[in-house]
Order: C-alpha cells, then structure tokens, then sequence
C-alpha cells in the first residue's frame, strides 16, 4: 500500500497569485508552440482579448487621414516661411541680391535728386482695368455688414469665404451695364486707389514712392480713380467722374503756379484719357465744355504705359471663351477642373457672366480690322522670330532689318491675321483651300438651355446646336469678320458695348457723325486736341511672349459647358504657336502693333489724326527677369503690370514731371520692329 501523501492548504490569496503568474507563462508557451507548428489549430488557441489587441495596434489609414496631414504640412510649412519672411532683417534681400549681381544701382527718385531734380509739373494717374480698388457702399443680404470693405482689390476675403455673392455683386446689369438693383459697388478714392492691387503686389505705389523722393507729395499728385467695369461715358453718366477728372486738374493746376500736368495713364486707362481729352473740350451736355483749348492750357504731357491704343487679341479670347493663355494651360495641366460643379460653382461660366456685364472689356476689342491687324493671308508681323534677341537699334539697323524680315517672310511664318482658327490646319492652309460658310444670317435652331446640365445662364444657351456648329464651320476670323463673331455669340451684350464703343477707321473726320462718344476712345475715329506744345509718349515693354492669335476647338459637352475653348494640343515652335496661342513681341497683354503704332505712324508729325502736329515718343524697355527670388518683380520687367517698377521707365516719368521734353530724353527708344510693321500698314495719313 502506497504512502499517502497529504497536501498543504491553498487559501485564496495564493490561488490568485499563482494562477497570474502562469498565466503569462502558459500564453507564452500557447504563443511558442503554435509558432513553431504553425498549426491552424493552435492559433485558434490565442485568447480573443489578445487577438483585439493586436487588431487595436494596426489602425487603418483612409483618403481623408492622409488630406488632412497633406493640408496640415502645406499650412505648417506656410507659416514657417512667413514667420522667417517676417522674422529676416529688411536688408537681407538687399544683401543677398548684392552678394549675386553686385551693388544695386540707386532707386530713380535717389539718383535724380542727387542730381538736382526737384518737382515741378502735378502729376495724375490714371489706373486701368482691373487695378483700380473697388468697394460696397450698398448690397444684398449675404454682403451683410461689409458697408465699405473693398470688394476688388486688397485682400480679396470675400472671393473666398462668399463666391457666389461676390460674383453677383461685382456683375453689372445685362440690360443697362449699370448698377443692378438694390447694389452700389464704387471705386475707392484716393491714392490708395490703385498704390497696390493686393498686398505686396504693387501698380502705381513704386512710381509714387519714387517721385516722393524728388519733393512730390500728396497735394501735387492725384488719383484719377473710377469704376473700371462701366463703359466709359457711364462713368459720367453715374458718378460724375469725369466732370471730377476735370475740375481735380483744374485746381491742381491752379494751386502749383499754374504748371500744367503731366498726365500719366495705364494700360485701359489709356484708352479712358483719350475718350476724356475728346469729352472736356466738346459742348454740353454730352462733353465737358470746356473748349477747344481745353488740353492746351492744362497738360504739358500724356506718358502712356503700357496702352492698348487699338485694342488687345487676348480681349476676344476672353470674351469669347472666357479664356486666354493662363487659363488654357491651366485646362490643359488638369483636364476637367475648370468645367467640374465644385461646390456648385461653374468657374469658367460665372467668369464669363460677371465680366461680359462690364462693358470696359468691349473697350479692348481689336480697332482698325483687317487694315491694321491683317487678314487671311498677311500681317504685319509675318517674319517675326520668337528667338530674336533685343538690342536698342538706330536707323540703320531698322532699315536692313526691313530687308532680312521680308527674306523670312517668304518661308513658312504664322499667318497672324487668322485671330480665331478652329483646328491647326486651317490656321495655316492657304486661304483659297479654306471652306467657309458664312455664320451671320445662321438659323441658331432650339435653344441649349432646356438641355443644359449647369444652371448658369450665358447668352450661349440662347444660340441652339446650330449656331455653335455654324460658328466652327465659318473656320477663320480675322479682326474685322470678329466683331461680327461677337454679336451673333453674344447679342446682348454687344448691342450694349456698340452704343457706346466703335471699331472702325475713320473716312472724313469732319463728319458730324464722329462728334458722338462713342468714337472718342478709338484713335482712328477721331483727332487729336489742338495742343501743339503738348507732347505724347507711349512706354512699354517689349521681348515677352504676347497673344496675338488663337486656334480653338469645339468643347466635349456644349450643352453644359461653354461651347468652344483654345485647344491646348496645337504646338509649333516654328510660327511661335504654343498651347493653342500665336505669340508676337509685347509684354505678355499688349502686342508692340497696339502698343506703338499710333506714336510710329498714326501720330507722327501732323496727320488727319493729329493736325496740330504733337510731337510723339515711343519708349520700349526690353524685359529682364529679375536676378533672384528675393528681387520680387524686378526692376528691369518689361511685363504690363510689372513694368510699373522698372527703374528706366521710372526715371522717364520722373524726368517729364521735372520738366524734361521728349528730346532731353533721347527721342524715341526703341527693340522691336515697330516702325517697319508700321509702315506695312496700308492706312491713308
């Protein structure tokens, strides 16, 4: 009989303890055993506690996880680099762009006053379209309680945080190109106006700035603000801006000694000015009354920047399509994105919607049609090179240059009278294998809009299947069949800007008929005021790609979207064609053709354009881009809002205020071949 062994008593507390202490060791040895077998078995045996932990440790990562971190570290990184940007010494950049390209020459305003200039002549300015600052003085209910914020320019918040309110704020009424009911949006006054267009992205605050350092101040400069979008009698008509304009240079004149001013505009504003010397001299109540010496007695000078004096081709590409050269590629680098309902916001229609209210833009449609900007098978920059390099040339070169450009000409060239081309061949097919059917007395069949999937209306739903196709199948357009275009795409809207806009060239300019505004701001449909001691400049750059013709394609979806957009696919590097756009010399809006012309020819000595013979001065600066991110814009640009700080145009300016003539300057300035474009002009002086 076996020993019987007894065994020692358990109490609970030592039960406890040892079933923790082997129940890791059991796991363990659970965890080990199905490890080595790699039974399926055994793997059923781990705890589901264990297995949940083990779920817990691995989180998955969705779409939404890995934006938020993307966002996160664009937003980090920003304002990393602008609490360094803020935090970095003012003199760094300086330093830094001295330490690559050498001591920086003097500002102008520096230089000039060491040399003794002081201020002499009051200076206005006249800014252009889109730079002047506009703001609300009355709205709807979603612009509750921005009485006076700026609503363009500045910082642009309410694009933002209000789209839609701010489109229908900043659109016009289709009817009257007048406020709609119930809006008041009015320009900003003063010369905040216009100093900078959002911060840090300067207009007129160098230029201004810079004659500060010569003496001038706030009394002896003025800010010729108005409302950019109304066509330019409006402005009158419901703000008295004119008027304004005129008694503003009057009292200015008068509280500086009587030294006439010096008149400064840009870009549209140009066209303004030109539209306001013909309104002050002519008789109430359509003009000023104030004579026919009005201009005589009070402007010394116009210096013209950057002046689109017979119009820009990149107008047509925006209204037509809504589109120009940056918004194409943009379509062409994301495909979709522009025409995509984001948020319910067809971006490319309400563009076209708001700005086909301003009636400013129809201001900017080519002038002198098929006379000044060439027809089916000529222009007068056939020959142009896109890899010329710019050297300021005299006489001699001009004319030698003349004979080699006529050599090029005869090999293959763009035909840049073709402004619209729908596909790229027949942009360079010769005109006589060119198929057109005419579009303008088209049956534009039933209308797009019961059929359209986007409920922003644009005058394009009112033209039905059949006028979009008979639009395509005309092929080509030059500048005269391209007012035509527009009125069949756009009635509405050109019945409005032809009241009070015009296009043409005029016969006799003694015809009673030209003595309506509308003529004013066309420079071949009217003259000169009698002023011979005035002088008139035009400054603008040059060596810049600038629009000059577009090759077009019908869109996808016509029913939905806008029916035709600039087909980004046609390259040739050859007639300067890249993303569907003709490029010639200019300053990426202006053409040197729009830009130079009237001061080359039209202008030049005394014509039935300028009878009493003002003398006229063409100031090109060649672009250089600037030398390192930290020199901002440059001050060398040659580009149209960028050559508004380029130091050799500034000391220009600077100098007529002091009192310098166009012959103190140097005469004329020049890198393009304007002169001998402008003598391929056919146009009778």
């Amino acid at each position: 009989m076996s020993a019987i062994r007894r065994r020692k008593p358990i109490n609970e507390s030592d039960k406890t303890s040892e079933a923790s202490d082997s129940k890791p060791h059991k796991e363990k040895e659970e965890e080990q055993h199905g490890d080595d077998d790699g039974s399926d078995k055994d793997k059923k045996k781990i705890p589901s506690k264990i297995k949940k932990k083990h779920e817990e440790k691995q989180p998955k990562w969705s779409c939404l996880d890995s934006c938020c971190w993307f966002i996160g570290c664009i937003c980090v990184t920003w304002w990393l680099l602008l609490f360094l940007y803020n935090a970095m010494p003012a003199s760094f950049p300086q330093y830094v762009t001295e330490a690559i390209t050498g001591p920086l020459p003097d500002p102008p305003g520096v230089k000039l006053k060491k040399e003794g200039l002081k201020a002499k002549h009051p200076v206005v300015f006249v800014p252009g379209i889109v730079t002047g600052g506009l703001e609300l003085w009355e709205g709807r209910k979603c612009a509750e309680g921005l009485f006076r914020k700026r609503f363009w320019g500045g910082t642009f918040g309410e694009v933002y945080k209000r789209p839609l309110c701010w489109v229908e704020h900043m659109s016009l009424d289709n009817e009257t190109g007048l406020d709609p009911c119930g809006i008041r949006v009015r320009p900003v006054s003063g010369l905040v106006a216009a100093d900078y267009f959002a911060p840090g992205y300067f207009v007129w605050a160098v230029l201004i700035a810079n004659l500060a350092r010569i003496g001038y101040e706030e009394k002896t400069m003025y800010m010729a603000a108005y409302d950019w979008r109304l066509s330019f009698q409006n402005t009158e008509a419901r703000d008295q801006t004119l008027s304004r304009i005129k008694s503003n240079i009057e009292l200015i004149v008068a509280t500086n000694g009587g030294k006439k001013a010096v008149v400064i505009p840009h870009s549209m504003g140009v066209l303004y000015f030109l539209h306001f010397m013909k309104w002050v001299e002519a008789p109430a109540p359509m003009g000023g009354g104030g004579g026919p010496d009005w201009c005589s007695k009070h402007i010394k000078a116009v210096v013209n920047i950057g002046g689109p004096f017979l119009g820009v081709p990149k107008a047509i590409a925006g209204l037509f399509s809504a589109e120009a050269k940056d918004i194409a590629v943009v379509r062409a680098i994301a495909p979709g994105f522009l025409d995509n309902d984001i948020f319910q916001l067809q971006t490319l229609q309400h563009v076209m919607r708001m700005s086909r209210s301003w009636d400013s833009t129809m201001s900017m449609i080519p002038r002198g049609g098929d006379t000044i900007w060439g027809g089916l098978d000529w222009s007068p920059e056939e020959g142009y090179s896109c890899a010329k390099k710019r050297e300021r040339k005299n006489d001699t070169q001009i004319a030698e240059e003349a004979g080699v450009e006529s050599a090029v000409s005869q090999t293959r060239s763009a035909k840049y009278g073709r402004i619209i081309s729908f596909g790229k061949d027949v942009a360079e097919a010769p005109s006589s294998d060119v198929e057109r059917i005419d579009f303008r007395d088209a049956v534009k069949g039933h209308s797009a809009a019961n059929t359209t999937c986007r409920d922003v209306w644009t005058e394009y739903h009112d033209m039905g299947f059949g006028g979009i196709n008979a639009v395509a199948e005309y092929k080509t357009y030059t500048a005269e069949s391209i007012v035509d275009l527009l009125h069949f795409v756009a009635p509405k809207m050109m019945a409005r800007g032809t009241a009070h806009f015009s296009y043409g060239i005029a016969d006799n300019l003694d015809d009673p008929k030209y003595k309506h505004y509308k003529y004013w701001s066309n420079p071949l449909e009217t003259k000169l005021p009698n002023a011979p001691e005035m002088e008139i400049f035009s400054l603008y750059g040059v060596g810049l790609p600038t629009e000059r013709a577009y090759i077009y394609k019908l869109s996808p979806a016509a029913e939905c979207y806008i029916p035709f957009q600039i087909d980004t696919s046609a390259d040739d590097e050859e007639t300067c064609l890249k993303d569907g756009v003709y490029s010639v010399d200019g300053d990426e809006t202006v053409p040197v053709l729009s830009a130079g012309f009237m001061c080359a020819k039209g202008w030049r000595g005394k014509t039935r354009f300028n009878p009493s013979g003002i003398r006229t001065y063409i100031r090109e600066y060649s672009h250089s881009p600037p030398a390192n991110l930290l020199e901002g814009r440059g001050t060398l640009s040659g580009a149209h809002v960028d050559i508004m700080g380029n130091f050799a145009l500034i000391e220009d300016v600077i100098r007529v205020a002091a009192g310098a003539s166009g012959e103190e300057l140097g005469g004329d300035q020049v890198y393009s071949n304007i002169f001998n474009w402008s003598e391929k002009i056919d146009l009778q002086l």
